[in-house]
């Protein structure tokens, strides 16, 4: 076949294909009309159980802890933690001031340290 002849048959059939699809009828989404949502659908908001997060530090010396610590940290979470000397304690206090850069009031630290101390100390 030569070239000519092949382009006039492809040309032909797109002329066919053009003509099929022109007779067809424009329905629906492609004029511009959203196909209809069911009668029965319905958002329905969620219900998820979160952990009990409302738990505070407790007993003299609170304020500065409940104060400062818990906007990262729950008191459960540090309450869980070992019981650790002053020192250590006072230690931990300063690494999340200097490395996670906590904003503790810096006068504060003797009383959060002395309430950690106090409550999850070393015997």
């Amino acid at each position: 076949m030569s070239m000519c002849r092949t382009s006039r048959i492809g040309g032909a059939l797109f002329a066919c294909a053009l003509a099929f699809a022109a007779a067809m009828p424009v329905t629906g989404h492609a004029q511009g009309n959203p196909p209809a949502v069911p009668a029965t659908f319905a958002f329905k908001s969620p219900n998820v159980d979160l952990p009990n997060g409302d738990r505070m530090f407790t007993g003299a010396g609170s304020d500065a802890i409940n104060n400062n610590c818990l906007a990262c940290h729950s008191a459960g979470m540090v309450l869980n933690q070992p019981p650790l000397s002053k020192a250590a304690w006072d230690a931990e206090v300063h690494k999340m001031i200097q490395v996670y850069k906590a904003p503790v009031n810096a006068d504060d630290i003797p009383a959060i340290v002395a309430y950690l101390a106090a409550n999850k100390g070393t015997k």
